[in-house]
């Protein structure tokens, strides 16, 4: 008998894997079948989520901390299963901000975090106005220690705005805004109609950071697991098939479509392949494993710098809030489900080191 689970996303290219699951039939290989159901923002899934108008969703790789410290708006405790997605966000710029640093004699090399966050920063006049789709989102973590690291003080320097991001373009347009942290396509699309350009991947700030996971409320995560790791399997599948470059010009197709992202299929393409490019003029720039799909499990580690950061900005406590971090990052979950795949090894994970030599991982007095 094949169990219906509704599943919740957003129009993103990083909700590549939940599509593909559905149009390429991992979820029925795994005796489910996703209902999808898409949301408009972030804290209407949340809500979905919390009130159970679906059983999991794509979600931020924050949102579950930030909802086990209280913050915005809380709910339903939630946990994170899988990692659905890292990286896949560009730092965009406004037309008029681009002027200012091309004129400046900024390059665009969209590899250099120093070189474009220190040219960001000099062109700035007053706080350097951003957007992020969530105020608890790893493009907000992301922002905050690229920027702060290259000595703009935060919160005085900074002031970020929250834009669901389909509307970023539009924001980017009426100038409201200097620049957004997004996820793609986006920052893409800003740049298709012209109210963009791209200053820089996600990746070269900190390349591998988890981008979206997939979240469950955390009462759900134990009492009915069978599910849930069927789920967790089908996505790990989409997501190995996403990955590989052979499946390109077909999940261009699938996730173009009206009912998904609803763009021009060269946009997702630019994504997936890695050649974005960043300006209405043409521009190309190649970033390998500008996005991966799925191959690691949530790590309570990335929970704990997750929970340090939130903690350090908002002046919680930091231990305990760790502690309440890593509660809700299921490794466990996660390992569970893929121990069922025959032959199937758990991919390490590399912390990365960010562009400023830091690890991604708790300091040890935290």
């Amino acid at each position: 008998m094949t169990t219906t689970i509704p599943v919740g996303f957003v129009p993103l290219i990083d909700a590549g894997p939940l599509i593909v699951a559905v149009e390429m039939g991992f979820d029925r290989a795994e005796g489910i079948a996703l209902d999808l159901r898409r949301a408009n923002s972030w804290s209407a899934l949340r809500d979905m989520v919390t009130f159970g108008q679906v059983t999991a969703a794509q979600m931020l790789s924050p949102m579950p901390v930030a909802t086990a410290l209280g913050l915005g708006g809380a709910g339903a405790a939630l946990a994170a299963v899988s990692v659905l997605s890292t990286n896949g966000e560009v730092v965009c710029v406004s037309e008029a901000m681009a002027r200012k640093l091309r004129d400046a004699g900024h390059a665009f090399d969209f590899d250099d975090a120093h070189a474009a966050g220190s040219a960001l920063i000099a062109a700035a006049d007053g706080p350097l106005r951003i957007a992020v789709p969530f105020p608890f989102s790893m493009h907000a973590e992301l922002l905050y220690h690229w920027l702060t690291a290259l000595g703009l003080p935060a919160p005085s320097g900074i002031e970020i705005r929250t834009v669901p991001p389909p509307l970023m373009g539009a924001a980017l347009a009426a100038g409201e805004l200097d620049a957004c942290c997004v996820g793609e396509p986006w920052g893409s699309m800003a740049v298709e109609r012209g109210v963009g350009a791209l200053l820089l991947p996600g990746s070269a700030i900190w390349p591998g950071v988890p981008e979206k996971v997939l979240g469950v409320r955390a009462d759900l995560a134990d009492s009915d697991p069978e599910p849930l790791s069927a789920l967790i399997r089908a996505l790990l599948h989409a997501g190995q098939w996403l990955n590989d470059p052979r499946s390109r010009v077909t999940a261009c197709e699938i996730l173009s479509g009206r009912d998904y992202l609803d763009v021009p299929t060269e946009v997702i393409d630019r994504a997936l392949s890695g050649h974005m490019t960043i300006s209405a003029r043409g521009d190309v720039r190649v970033v390998p494993q500008f996005v991966d799909f799925g191959r690691f499990a949530p790590q309570q580690v990335h929970a704990a710098w997750i929970g340090g950061r939130l903690a350090a900005r908002l002046g919680l406590d930091r231990g305990t809030s760790q502690a309440a971090a890593q509660a809700t990052y299921r490794t466990d979950l996660h390992e569970s489900a893929v121990q069922e795949i025959p032959g199937y090894v758990q991919e390490p994970v590399a912390l990365a080191r960010s562009f400023d030599g830091q690890n991604f991982t708790p300091a040890p007095q935290e």
